[in-house]
């Protein structure tokens, strides 16, 4: 016999938790996990940055929400999980141009060395600061949309992989693991499998792809000093930024690949060893670890968030792109307005708002 809600979420990574956590007590929620446990892979491999200047218009927008409903959760928190910690972005005055946005603002070459004693004078010509940028603490606030989830009535279910899922009647059934489930509202928050399990569901798919990205943590003979900002190449061939006494390195890669537990492939991280070593004084002398997670991305690079166009009752949630925990909370206060609309019968929020075309999986641009 299949469990009955109004919503089936699938998907255990941020983008899923932090819509149960949203719905939850507002309307019945299971959520299901492939995996044996939540957040296994891209939302554990996350940067631990959430920077207001980065990505297209309605990202920043949503990047600036996300960071106002977390400072008013970290109030009630025995800890917080923003920490403020700047961005800075180098590079050719051209390559600054291009990619500064929003609130970041030029520096000049002496401030960017006052900032980050350890790059090499003469290695970079412009760069940009963004001080409105935090560190986060994504375990935490994972555990917080877990716990308040769950506290809220919401059902967790890891270990449990679909298998199956139609539409029939009304709503959608779905199986999962070992279990059946019945639900009005089912959300694709499956990361770079949202496209199969829109197939599995007899759904069209969008064409997201998801990208390689790659990074570890290295121990240096120079630490950064505290307080230090994040710092990018401006040309997306590097950042880097501290991490305790060691640094955390990426070479920014953007490399297309299947939905998998991606993992590093050799000579990636050597590769940026040895350029990190050569435009800083860091000294890097090995590596403690690395990793490699995949950020799928929308044809026009920009999150879906939105009910699908032919199928009734099925709600994309996906996307992200390297956006996932900076967009995170704005979009699941966007997604439970939009479901709890539908399961009411009021029709949602203005379909006409701009943060609501820009996100639709209905949007012309949104397909390959």
């Amino acid at each position: 016999m299949a469990a009955h809600y109004d919503v089936l979420i699938v998907g255990g990574g941020i983008a899923g938790l932090s819509l149960a956590s949203a719905l939850a007590g507002r309307c019945t929620v299971a959520l299901v996990e492939a995996e044996q446990e939540l957040a296994y892979h891209t939302s554990s491999r996350s940067a631990r940055q959430l920077i207001p200047s980065y990505g297209p218009p309605v990202v920043q927008e949503l990047t600036a929400r996300t960071l106002e409903l977390i400072s008013a959760r970290d109030a009630e928190l025995p800890e917080p999980v923003l920490t403020p910690r700047s961005f800075m972005l180098i590079g050719s005055e051209e390559e600054l141009a291009a990619e500064a946005s929003g609130a970041m603002r030029p520096i000049t070459v002496d401030e960017a060395l006052q900032l980050c004693p350890v790059l090499v004078p003469g290695s970079f010509a412009a760069a940009g600061l963004d001080t409105g940028s935090f560190g986060s603490n994504a375990p935490l606030l994972l555990e917080d949309h877990r716990r308040r989830a769950v506290e809220a009535g919401a059902d967790i279910i890891t270990g449990a992989r679909v298998h199956s899922a139609q539409h029939l009647g009304s709503g959608w059934q779905a199986g999962a693991g070992t279990e059946g489930f019945a639900a009005t509202v089912m959300v694709n928050a499956a990361g770079a499998w949202a496209d199969e399990l829109a197939v599995l569901s007899g759904v069209e798919k969008l064409g997201l792809q998801p990208y390689r990205r790659t990074a570890a943590v290295a121990a240096v003979e120079r630490p950064l000093p505290e307080g230090s900002p994040m710092v990018a190449a401006a040309d997306n061939t590097y950042y880097f930024r501290r991490e305790d006494g060691d640094v955390l390195i990426s070479p920014s890669e953007h490399v297309p690949s299947g939905a998998e537990d991606a993992r590093p492939r050799p000579g990636d991280i050597e590769r940026l060893v040895e350029r990190l070593n050569t435009v800083t004084t860091l000294g890097i002398t090995g590596v403690r670890r690395a990793w490699t997670g995949l950020r799928t991305e929308a044809a026009d690079g920009v999150p879906v968030a939105g009910f699908d166009a032919e199928a009734p009752g099925f709600y994309w949630l996906a996307g992200q792109g390297g956006y996932g925990f900076q967009t995170s909370s704005a979009m699941a206060e966007l997604a439970a307005g939009q479901i709890l609309a539908a399961l009411s019968g009021s029709g949602g929020p203005d379909p006409e708002s701009r943060t609501a075309q820009a996100l639709a999986a209905t949007r012309w641009s949104v397909r390959r």
